[in-house]
């Protein structure tokens, strides 16, 4: 009896010091949106909704008017350890001549609040030039090594 005692005694004593586990990392790619910007610089004529879908619509028939292609993404990540974090977005084109390309954009990026943070990626100038017709994209969370979350395009 006395060696049980000292045993469950032990026990919760051990289990009283043992250090805390920190809460698992976890993250997300809740949105992503590909906008074209003409040659100021803007998605939209006005702040409207229904005007940024139809000035898109317009900006995919006029290319000559594009400038940039800006991916919005929204993405959060909570956790203790939410360190080293890193947002990747990945595009598949095709080139002017027909052979695929991969484009890589990635940036560190710091532990977000509950809804979340909005990080912008543009290709514009040479880049967006040299890179041919995005047919794919995959947007992704990283902490170091470790994929937490992604959002990827119908076609990737």
């Amino acid at each position: 009896m006395r060696q049980i005692f000292l045993l469950l005694l032990v026990s919760w004593v051990m289990a009283r010091t043992a250090p805390a586990a920190e809460p698992a990392v976890s993250g997300r790619v809740l949105k992503v949106l590909p906008l074209l910007l003409n040659l100021q610089g803007h998605d939209a004529l006005s702040p409207s909704l229904f005007e940024r879908d139809a000035y898109q619509n317009y900006l995919r028939q006029h290319t000559n008017e594009i400038s940039t292609v800006r991916y919005d993404v929204l993405w959060k990540a909570s956790g203790a350890a939410a360190t080293n974090l890193t947002v990747r977005l990945e595009l598949r084109a095709v080139a002017t001549d027909g052979r695929p390309v991969l484009k890589n954009l990635e940036t560190n990026a710091p532990p977000t609040g509950y809804f979340g943070r909005w990080i912008s990626f543009n290709l514009a100038g040479n880049d967006y030039r040299n890179l041919g017709t995005v047919v794919a994209w995959r947007a992704t969370v990283r902490s170091g090594d470790r994929l937490l979350g992604a959002q990827q395009s119908f076609l990737w």
